[in-house]
C-alpha cells in the first residue's frame, strides 16, 4: 500500500500551519521570495515546534532567487528540513544545498516533448530527494492546472524519485487528478485559500478528505 504524500504551501500564518500538520500534512511550505504575497520572513517556521506544533510535519523552504549560500542561510535561520527549488536552479546548486535535503522544481508546460523532459528529470535525479511538478513555464501560485502537454508527458515519464503534482489542485479536482497522473502525492496552495497566503479551514478539511477517498480508492486499485 502506497501512502499518498501531501504538502500544502504558501504558509503565512502558524494557525494554518497547525491546522494543516493536525489534518495529515507530510510538508509545509514557506515562500521566500519577496514578490510573492505569500513572502514570509524565517521567524514564521522558527517559531514552529516540529513536534508541538506540527505533528512531525517537514518545514519546506521555497526559493526562487536567491544564491545556494542564502538559502542555506534561510534554512538555518527558518529551521527548516527542505528546500523547495523552484527558480530554475541547477545541479550545483542542488548539490550545495544537499540532495537529501532537495525539492526539484520542473514545468512540463515548456518542454518541446516527452524526450527532453524526460531528459531534464534524468539530469536531475541524482540530486535531489524528490520532484514537484507545477503548471505554467516558471513561477506558481497562480492557481491553474497542468494544461494537456504537460498531461501527456506526465503519463509517460519515468520518474526514478517520487514526485508531487501542483497547480491549481483543490478539493473538488484532487481526485480526478491523482486518478489521471498516478503522482506519489500533491502540493496544494491556492486551492485551499481564500486570500492569498490565507488558508480556509473549510478547504483544508475538505481537500484532506479528497485525499483521503483518492488513498481508499488507490488502495482497492492495488488489492483487488
Amino acid at each position: 500500500m502506497t501512502r499518498l504524500l501531501a504538502k500544502v504551501c504558501g504558509m503565512t500564518r502558524a494557525k494554518d500551519a497547525r491546522l494543516a500538520a493536525a489534518l495529515g500534512a507530510d510538508m509545509l511550505g514557506f515562500i521566500f521570495h519577496a514578490k510573492s504575497p505569500r513572502n514570509v520572513e524565517p521567524g514564521l517556521p522558527a517559531g514552529l515546534d516540529k513536534t508541538r506544533d506540527l505533528r512531525g510535519a517537514l518545514k519546506v523552504g521555497v526559493f526562487v532567487g536567491q544564491t545556494a549560500d542564502e538559502s542555506l542561510a534561510l534554512m538555518t535561520a527558518g529551521g527548516l528540513d527542505l528546500a523547495q527549488l523552484h527558480g530554475g536552479q541547477d545541479e550545483d546548486f542542488c548539490r550545495a544545498i544537499g540532495p537529501a535535503r532537495v525539492i526539484k522544481v520542473l514545468w512540463p508546460e515548456r518542454a518541446a516533448n516527452l524526450d527532453s523532459f524526460q531528459a531534464e528529470v534524468d539530469r536531475f535525479a541524482s540530486c535531489c530527494r524528490l520532484f514537484l511538478v507545477d503548471a505554467g513555464g516558471g513561477g506558481g501560485g497562480h492557481g491553474r492546472a497542468v494544461d494537456d502537454h504537460a498531461v501527456e508527458i506526465l503519463a509517460a515519464t519515468r520518474f526514478p524519485k517520487p514526485w508531487l503534482l501542483a497547480g491549481g489542485l483543490a478539493p473538488a479536482t484532487l481526485e480526478a487528478a491523482l486518478r489521471r497522473l498516478r503522482p506519489a502525492g500533491v502540493d496544494m496552495n491556492s486551492g485551499v485559500e481564500c486570500a492569498p497566503g490565507v488558508k480556509d479551514k473549510d478547504l483544508l478539511r475538505a481537500a484532506f478528505d479528497a485525499l483521503r477517498m483518492a488513498q481508499s480508492s488507490q488502495n482497492k486499485g492495488e488489492n483487488p
